[in-house]
């Protein structure tokens, strides 16, 4: 990936925002500070683009907040081997952050117009390791799986069971699980046919539209 502009800005972002809260993998600091987030984020937003906040992309979907991109990365133990699916594409930036540490990302986005956002940014950060599939995220992608690692990037009021099966033996799924206001980034990990269970905290998000996610409004 070039260098891109407002590196001192990317910098800023993950010293103040994320490795100061915890955030230790080096591997996951050296990519957000090389990601263009503006990239990611349509004007006149992209100003902001490093603010420590979510922002609007569009069709009433936002861009997570960066702590949050980084701590929902650490939690799934991201290895260059592995392969990693993504409920809900968004404008890319997850998916773009995961490029730099796993072999291959798969990312599904239910929406046309969005899902092209993310191609268009993803290819101009030469991401070439994304694919991008346009469907119901509850459902999973079976033809990639298993998963060593699963990202649900909107609030789901309980973890899909297809994605729970499409999980690989010792891998790892996050996701903000609760009602449509408010829910609690939940981690599960997969031995078996048993699940452990993490909670992590307060999260919001907007809702997972889908057979296993909420129904549109």
């Amino acid at each position: 990936m070039p260098p891109y502009p407002r590196s001192e800005e990317r910098r800023s972002m993950v010293d103040l925002q994320i490795e100061s809260r915890g955030i230790r993998n080096p591997k996951i600091l050296a990519a957000m500070r090389e990601v263009p987030r503006h990239l990611f984020v349509p004007s006149p937003y992209d100003r902001d683009a490093y603010a420590d906040a979510p922002l609007p992309i569009g069709n009433g979907q936002t861009i997570s907040q960066p702590y949050i991109v980084a701590l929902m990365t650490e939690f799934i133990r991201p290895a260059p081997t592995d392969t990693v699916l993504e409920i809900g594409a968004g404008s890319g930036y997850q998916s773009a952050i995961l490029s730099m540490l796993v072999r291959k990302v798969i990312t599904i986005e239910r929406i046309e117009t969005v899902a092209a956002l993310a191609r268009a940014n993803l290819a101009a950060v030469y991401a070439d390791n994304v694919e991008i599939v346009i469907g119901d995220g509850t459902l999973g992608y079976p033809p990639g799986a298993p998963y060593d690692g699963i990202i649900i990037t909107a609030a789901t009021p309980e973890i899909p069971g297809p994605l729970k099966e499409q999980l690989a033996e010792g891998g790892r799924l996050v996701a903000p699980v609760g009602d449509r206001i408010l829910q609690e980034l939940v981690v599960l990990e997969r031995h078996g046919d048993r699940f452990t269970e993490e909670h992590h905290g307060g999260v919001r998000f907007v809702p997972l539209i889908g057979e296993y996610g909420w129904e549109e409004e």
